[in-house]
């Protein structure tokens, strides 16, 4: 086997993985990997402090991998509530995820959007910092980012991006 054929096996393994996360049930056991931020969460301490809002997440009511992030967030001290349903894609266009940023669950948190396996620590970052903006989105599915954690231990890195208020995105935190 060539070098060309063992990068597009690896690949084609990695991108497998991703996929049967979708499909995972959520484990008890499962404690998410730990990431770290490209910015340092200063200001995360304020909000950790105090009583974290409600987080609406709209979801597939078969996707494992986003009853992951859930359990990610609950551990993390966010109440949350599940909002099962069949298209999350109205849901995507109410709320102003940009085009090209989705992903396979959405939530709403005190104004602001939350898009995909976005950390923990970036959404308490944001709640501390109140940003003129619509919310994160971390697009795809990445390896090793809450809720899409393999058994490898594998991890790819990941941006989350903030979407500014006139829909545009900049770097928030890489991972």
């Amino acid at each position: 086997m060539n070098f060309r054929q063992s990068a597009g096996l690896t690949i084609l393994l990695a991108a497998s993985a991703a996929l049967a996360a979708c499909g995972q049930q959520p484990s008890s056991s499962a404690a998410p990997a730990p990431t770290t931020s490209e910015m340092a969460p200063a200001a995360t301490d304020a909000v950790a402090d105090d009583v974290l809002p409600l987080m609406v997440v709209h979801k597939s009511p078969t996707c494992g991998c986003c009853e992951l992030w859930v359990e990610h967030m609950r551990q993390a001290g966010f109440p949350v509530e599940v909002r099962n349903v069949q298209n999350v894609h109205p849901v995507k266009q109410r709320l102003g995820v940009p085009y090209g940023k989705g992903s396979c669950h959405t939530a709403e948190v005190d104004g602001y959007v939350i898009e995909g396996h976005v950390p923990a620590e970036d959404v308490k970052r944001l709640l501390a910092q109140r940003p003129d903006a619509r919310g994160l989105v971390l697009p795809g599915m990445p390896l090793g980012s809450p809720g899409m954690e393999v058994p490898s231990g594998q991890t790819e890195p990941h941006t989350v991006e903030l979407v500014t208020s006139d829909g545009s995105t900049e770097v928030f935190a890489r991972h």
